[in-house]
């Protein structure tokens, strides 16, 4: 929730530092044709372990020993997206009210520090994620009270929540932590209903909730490393945020036939869609590296432009062919990162990860205990 070695060339990173501060990483400064990444070619995973709104429903919780296997691997990076309902106190046999957004349950912030404590004692890279903040979420599952791009109480309380992590870490380098404002803008017809009619959010609304979640975390320290995803569910550059000192989060999951071939929460007809092939013709479409090269080119151009890039979310469900998902994995990651921009895996132990994907074309290896993705591992280990 890659999603990323701090960056090979040691010396870009020096330069970067020495430039603004030892703290901090310029992330929208004039740029020079074919422009370093301004964000370090971070690699890892994303975290699950506070994803779900209700913490009775969390997934499999991680451990110091995998934080130490994902170092000891070479990545240094890891994403956590998480639901705001999860951290807070109230009544979950009802809807939430819009008071009760504000209803922060301290044991359950001490759960997320802790998992913060446990990155940074192995090295690395924290980067705190609302994937569900007050008034949006991509997802359905949680009746949200409000719509964060039209309602001012539902700003007003996402900025609180930012400013709330942002107190809690004020003294913490933007080396080891940073604010992912927001998972995957979208404007939807419905809030509640993931399926209803949706499109990207216009840019001046984005900017707008941007800035204001942005200010509330500087309020708190001037130097954080703040990060927005992509317009369209994370698919498309920000134009409306180029000038503005943060970073642009891209998404690995184009095409999504190859991402999320049978995915139900995709896909309205999942049990019946074309095969998947890479290369190859897949209904109406011939999917091959050269659509890739046209998708990520706008992100490119962001990069070359001054703005730090990075790809905080890729990889594929365990329906898609393991042998299609390896060669579209492959051009995907040879793409970011032969342009310096770095990954993280939607999750390291699942049905996305390198770990327990239930995948049943994979020759597992035996890890601890655990089913290993061996080849998995070493494509991401290459890029």
């Amino acid at each position: 929730m890659q999603r990323r070695i701090f960056v090979k060339n040691t010396g870009m990173l020096a330069a970067a530092v020495t430039a603004v501060g030892s703290d901090a990483f310029a992330l929208s400064q004039p740029a020079q044709p074919l422009a370093k990444n301004k964000l370090p070619k971070w690699k890892g995973f994303n975290l699950l372990d506070f994803f779900s709104p209700n913490p009775a429903g969390q997934r499999i919780k991680t451990t110091d020993e995998h934080l130490k296997w994902m170092r000891d691997w070479g990545f240094d990076f890891v994403r956590v997206p998480m639901a705001y309902p999860s951290y807070l106190k109230f009544d979950r046999s009802r809807n939430i009210k819009p008071e009760e957004v504000y209803q922060i349950d301290e044991q359950a912030v001490e759960k997320i520090d802790n998992l913060v404590q446990m990155a940074h004692k192995h090295g690395l890279h924290v980067s705190l994620n609302l994937h569900r903040a007050p008034g949006y979420c991509i997802n359905a599952g949680f009746h949200e009270p409000y719509n964060l791009w039209t309602d001012q109480p539902a700003l007003d309380a996402f900025c609180f929540h930012w400013n709330m992590w942002a107190k809690r870490y004020k003294n913490v380098s933007a080396k080891k932590i940073s604010f992912d404002l927001l998972n995957e803008p979208n404007m939807r017809e419905d809030m509640n209903d993931q399926h209803s009619k949706s499109s990207p959010v216009p840019g001046d609304v984005y900017r707008k909730v941007a800035i204001a979640a942005s200010d509330a975390i500087w309020k708190e320290n001037k130097k954080a490393l703040i990060i927005a995803d992509g317009n369209r569910g994370g698919s498309a550059v920000v134009q409306e945020l180029a000038d503005l000192n943060i970073g642009q989060s891209c998404r690995g999951y184009n095409p999504g036939i190859i991402s999320h071939y049978k995915a139900p929460w995709a896909n309205k007809d999942p049990e019946n869609l074309p095969e998947p092939k890479w290369p190859g013709q897949v209904g109406d479409r011939y999917l091959s590296r050269q659509l890739l090269e046209e998708h990520y080119k706008p992100w490119i151009d962001l990069k070359n432009q001054g703005v730090g890039v990075h790809c905080g979310e890729c990889g594929a469900w365990n329906k898609t062919p393991h042998d299609v998902f390896r060669a579209w994995f492959g051009d995907v990651l040879d793409i970011l990162s032969s342009n310096g921009i770095g990954f993280a895996l939607w999750e390291f132990i699942g049905s996305f990860g390198v770990l327990n994907s239930g995948r049943t074309d994979v020759a597992y290896e035996d890890w601890h205990g655990y089913k290993l993705d061996r080849k998995l591992l070493e494509l991401m280990q290459k890029a």
